[in-house]
């Protein structure tokens, strides 16, 4: 909770700025009330707030320096064992001496901002997994920056404008991925980056990239031990003095958090469950397992349609842009479940997954990658010209198999992983109008897939998807869910798996350590299989998925709001009417869980435009 924003290289009087300054600041503070800390310079002006513990600010010498995040320094001091008393003045000096060098000595999650007026420069940064967001936007001398787009959008110099393009990757990533945003020219920071504005002029580049050491021959007994105390002392930093509890979805990673979150505070952990009366959604029954296991003190809420519907409107107003991700919903209720019982911090598991590889698609894309071992002439002279001449549905079940696979693995990655997105299934030209299209490159989508995958410094498949997810699946989606749904039930929230002790200890692992074959999350299931329940080793993954699409065929006010808002969305001329019309009756109809995605990232999108009065 909380956030950052400011400005610099504008001549104000501080009346004015401190006005300016605190109507930025009314975005954030609806939903966190603490206190805030502003700092004034000639040109330039800066607000904090969140919890005391996580606010760290300095002035002096024509420099102000920002830091908003639950982070240590690891600079050897000469005079004392402890953390320093003002981490934000021992940063700058550290920064003032070695430059951006000085990250390296920067541990945790944080967002960043120092304005030194004698240079007349500001520095940004966020953390090397881009916990929270922050934004930017120059105009001409200034730069107005700020963790809400909501706060940037209130200085008079941003003039917001709705960006097209921005609108199209939405459609196409379910949420808008960084380093743009719903506002034209505008820049998100990325995982690890930082900016420098100067002589009106922004630069980035990256002070951390995820590096992989693919050939460790370290033994497996001392991996696990490490494991374990990584997972201990990740858990127990996440805590501080917070009165911390922990969403358990069932799955490996949640049970995990409330397993060791027992052992490090010596009591029960408190663990917060969402179940759904709609069949194959419900996880409760592991949760539970879990929750037994470890002798937790569980709580648990069963959302229900009537939830999703007054839900609907709060969820599209805590996210600053357009997001789309449906697992926020159950999300709130969970941490609004907590934040009711007294508990100021939850953790959660997210980033488990894409540090040990726990997705269902990496093993199909090791399957995949099998097809490029056989011979060239195979492949290129007899398979892809039969898939070529033939027609999938005409063929007998064994030989469309064969078929569908070969379609499927001749693709190059990261293409490939994008095979089953909805919007391609459905097709660009049936679902935007051609107006629309006319404004927007469809074929960037595939030049953010491929300047992410490619970029990474690994050589295996597995490093590849991996980092790859850290920042689409983790930094642009499931961190911002869960952030934004902590930030809307007014609890903090923090990720001990995504530590940057534990981030690099999983680029440590060999690759067949985590994905080993098709078995995902080889060794964190190995390592832990004597902590675990043996339910929960052996399940196959869920967590908290929303049956929307089911709800939506049988709840009369769940599908008003869903109609309602696809039908005012015709008017922006963006979605194809007979789209919207097919979508909600005969493909909701065919498949409800999988056309139901759609009608919610689609209903979401008219619900931020209409919390926000902004016409395309």
């Amino acid at each position: 909770m909380g956030g950052i924003c400011g400005w610099t290289g504008c001549n104000t009087e501080v009346t004015e700025s401190r006005s300016l300054l605190e109507d930025m600041t009314k975005p954030i503070m609806q939903y966190d009330s603490r206190p805030v800390q502003m700092l004034f310079g000639k040109k330039s002006a800066l607000a904090v707030n969140g919890h005391p513990d996580n606010v760290h600010t300095f002035q002096g010498q024509g420099i102000i320096i920002g830091i908003l995040g639950h982070i240590r320094l690891t600079i050897n001091q000469s005079d004392q064992h402890s953390q320093p008393h003002n981490k934000a003045q021992f940063f700058l000096e550290n920064w003032l001496n070695i430059g951006e060098k000085a990250f390296a000595n920067l541990v945790g999650e944080f967002t960043l901002c120092i304005i030194d007026e004698n240079k007349n420069q500001c520095t940004l940064a966020v953390d090397r997994m881009g916990t929270r967001s922050l934004t930017c936007q120059a105009s001409g001398t200034q730069l107005i920056f700020s963790t809400s787009l909501d706060a940037i959008i209130r200085h008079p110099q941003a003039k917001p404008q709705i960006d097209a393009q921005s609108l199209f990757n939405y459609v196409y990533f379910h949420m808008i991925p960084s380093p743009g945003t719903i506002y034209k020219n505008q820049h998100r920071l990325l995982p690890g980056e930082y900016l420098t504005f100067k002589n009106n002029e922004i630069i980035t580049d990256y002070y951390w990239k995820p590096s992989f050491e693919e050939s460790n021959t370290r033994s497996f007994e001392d991996l696990k031990a490490e494991l374990h105390t990584l997972l201990r002392s990740s858990i127990r930093d996440a805590i501080g003095n917070e009165s911390a509890g922990a969403f358990l979805s069932g799955g490996t990673d949640s049970s995990t958090i409330a397993g060791v979150l027992g052992e490090v505070t010596g009591k029960p952990a408190a663990t917060y469950s969402i179940g759904f009366d709609a069949t194959g959604y419900d996880e409760m029954e592991y949760a539970r397992i879990a929750a037994r296991h470890f002798t937790t003190k569980h709580h648990e809420y069963y959302v229900t349609p009537d939830d999703v519907v007054t839900a609907v409107p709060e969820i599209a107003a805590v996210f600053d842009q357009p997001f789309g991700n449906a697992s926020a919903i159950p999300a709130f209720f969970c941490a609004r479940m907590a934040k009711a019982d007294g508990i100021t911090r939850l953790l959660g598991g997210d980033g488990g997954d894409e540090l040990f590889g726990g997705n269902e698609r990496y093993a199909k894309q090791y399957l995949f990658s099998l097809y490029s071992h056989l011979p060239a002439f195979l492949r290129e002279k007899i398979l892809e010209p039969w898939t070529k001449s033939v027609s999938g549905k005409q063929l007998v079940p064994p030989f469309r198999k064969i078929y569908r696979f070969v379609e499927q693995a001749a693709i190059p990655m990261p293409a490939r992983m994008n095979t089953y997105n909805l919007l391609l299934r459905h097709g660009i030209t049936s679902v935007f109008t051609s107006e629309f299209l006319a404004t927007v490159n469809t074929t960037l989508p595939d030049v953010l897939n491929d300047q992410t995958y490619h970029q990474v410094n690994a050589k295996s498949l597995i490093n590849k998807m991996l980092a790859y997810d850290w920042k689409f699946t983790l930094a642009d989606n499931d961190l911002p869910k869960v952030v934004n749904a902590c930030e809307l039930a007014q609890i903090d929230v923090a990720f001990p798996l995504i530590s940057d002790e534990m981030v690099f200890f999983s680029t440590q692992l060999r690759p067949n350590y985590k994905v080993k074959k098709t078995r995902l999350r080889y060794f964190f299931k190995e390592a832990l299989k004597d902590f675990l329940p043996k339910e929960i080793i052996v399940k196959q993954k869920h967590g908290f998925g929303l049956p929307f699409g089911v709800w939506l065929q049988k709840h009369p006010q769940l599908r008003a709001l869903a109609a309602d808002s696809l039908t005012d969305l015709k008017a922006r001329n963006m979605i194809r009417s007979d789209f919207i019309d097919t979508l909600l009756d005969q493909h909701l109809q065919e498949h409800a869980g999988y056309h139901g995605a759609m009608i919610w990232i689609l209903m979401m999108l008219e619900q931020w435009h209409k919390l926000r009065k902004t016409q395309l």
